[in-house]
């Protein structure tokens, strides 16, 4: 196992080199206000960060990773294009899992520049690939934003379209609802009883829902229930689209058929194509470089672009050796009315030493 001065030492490196390439080097504290966060990470990283909370600050998170907050700062100072780079801890709770690390180093590359997205993209991309020349990864890259406009392009109401895009970072939520919306999964007995006005109680109302709010919801639910199924075919497309596993031609050619009968997914696709020649630009052998449609449903949920991971060929226990994707729509909703697109990854020198060593 590598010792922390070694990962460290790893780190300043990893860091000089983003720092040569014109990012600037930046520290981001420890301790976070949790409400930005919890806002942007969602609410599922409450169980697996550390918060705490006092009378002048509220409550606080120890930081999940650097993204969010390198991001409010640079839109405290505006939307110009900017490179950062860092290094330095972050902390998750395992209590499922002992073997993984709840603190360890990362470091980081973020790029906010409106001029070519797709050059941004593979910008990023590649100089972490370079990073892991000669360690024994394999990288996947997706796009959340073909999902995303599928979803927008459901003939739907709004309200099924916002529950589906909520959940979109839930995979086995997601399907569920897209089934229940569609009608093909059955309708649980209580919730019929809900809707039917069956269902009564004499028990108290407790909890943190008023009876205003629990009438809302069965409200909603009734409107819900009214409105028609979307159609099989809309969901047969979907689901074709989430199953699009292959190398980078191949899911392209895959991509553009479906786009025929899914348009609203043409101009996501559109950037798809533009990041392949982007990347190709940069030396990235794309016949070889995997898409995969459903990629980094499981990761962060800001991105809504662009994502990519770096995986050890031989070790399945090991966490991503590096990760990133684009979050454009993070930077409007902490910019105050400006905005940027920005692209950014992170790799974790202790698992790149710990690869080292078992070459």
């Amino acid at each position: 196992m590598p010792t922390l001065s070694d990962t460290l030492a790893r780190a300043a490196r990893l860091r000089d080199l983003f720092e040569a390439e014109g990012a600037m080097v930046v520290d981001p504290p420890v301790l976070q206000p949790a409400v930005t966060l919890l806002d942007l990470y969602g609410e599922d990283i409450r169980a697996r960060a550390y918060v705490t909370s006092d009378a002048l600050r509220g409550e606080q998170m120890l930081r999940p990773d650097f993204t969010v907050p390198v991001v409010q700062m640079h839109m405290k100072g505006g939307a110009e294009p900017a490179r950062y780079t860092y290094a330095g801890e972050v902390f998750r709770r395992q209590e499922n899992d002992p073997d993984r690390a709840n603190e360890y180093i990362q470091v980081g590359y973020e790029v906010f520049d409106r001029t070519d997205p797709a050059a941004a993209d593979a910008e990023v991309f590649a100089l972490i690939a370079g990073t892991l020349k000669g360690l024994p990864v394999r990288a996947v890259t997706g796009d959340i934003g073909v999902l995303m406009a599928a979803v927008q392009g459901l003939q739907t109401t709004q309200a099924r379209k916002r529950a589906l895009m909520r959940h979109i970072w839930r995979p086995r939520r997601f399907r569920n609802l897209l089934e229940r919306f569609a009608g093909r999964a059955p309708v649980p007995a209580t919730r019929s009883a809900l809707l039917a006005g069956q269902a009564q109680t004499d028990a108290p109302l407790i909890g943190l829902r008023s009876a205003r709010e629990i009438e809302a919801r069965i409200a909603a639910l009734q409107e819900d229930a009214a409105a028609p199924p979307i159609a099989a075919g809309q969901v047969d497309l979907i689901e074709a689209l989430l199953d699009v596993r292959e190398t980078m031609p191949y899911a392209l050619s895959r991509l553009h058929d479906l786009a025929v009968d899914m348009p609203q997914i043409a101009d996501a696709v559109a950037g798809v194509t533009a990041r392949e020649a982007a990347l190709q630009a940069r030396g990235v052998d794309t016949d070889a470089l995997v898409f995969e449609a459903s990629f980094g449903r499981a990761t962060m949920e800001y991105y809504d672009g662009f994502v990519f991971g770096f995986r050890a060929e031989a070790r399945a226990d090991l966490p991503a050796i590096a990760s990133g994707g684009r979050y454009d729509a993070m930077t409007q909703a902490l910019g105050q009315g400006s905005a940027i697109p920005a692209v950014g990854g992170v790799m974790r020198p202790g698992l790149m030493l710990e690869l080292e060593g078992q070459a």
